[in-house]
């Protein structure tokens, strides 16, 4: 077991950055990690290589893929399949994501933050 402190906690991107990512959890099959991005900002992350699963602990945007798009806020549950283009818009208040991969992120190469 392991108590994993801090996730899913608002964090300001560090100055210059566009959002904030830090992985608290990485093991071969899972890592979990929060994504914040500030109201207004901008989510410029990539596809991923990996399946994934957000959960809104803060904040509202909207969340946009080839399939759709559809409104989020505090426990929303978004599934993003590997390689699905996706990006977070209209964030209107200060959006916080914790984040899990599957498997562990950057595990199978070419994976983009959030």
């Amino acid at each position: 077991m392991q108590i994993i402190e801090g996730a899913g906690r608002w964090t300001p991107p560090p100055v210059g950055a566009a959002n904030d990512w830090v992985e608290h959890l990485k093991t071969p099959d899972l890592s979990v990690g929060t994504y914040c991005i500030p109201a207004g900002g901008l989510d410029d992350q990539s596809p991923h290589t990996e399946d994934e699963v957000y959960v809104v602990t803060a904040g509202r945007a909207r969340i946009v893929t080839p399939h759709g798009e559809s409104a989020v806020g505090p426990g929303s549950v978004v599934f993003v399949p590997a390689h699905e283009e996706h990006r977070f818009v209209d964030v209107t208040e200060d959006l916080t994501l914790l984040v899990f991969f599957g498997p562990a992120y950057g595990s199978r190469g070419g994976a983009a933050q959030g």
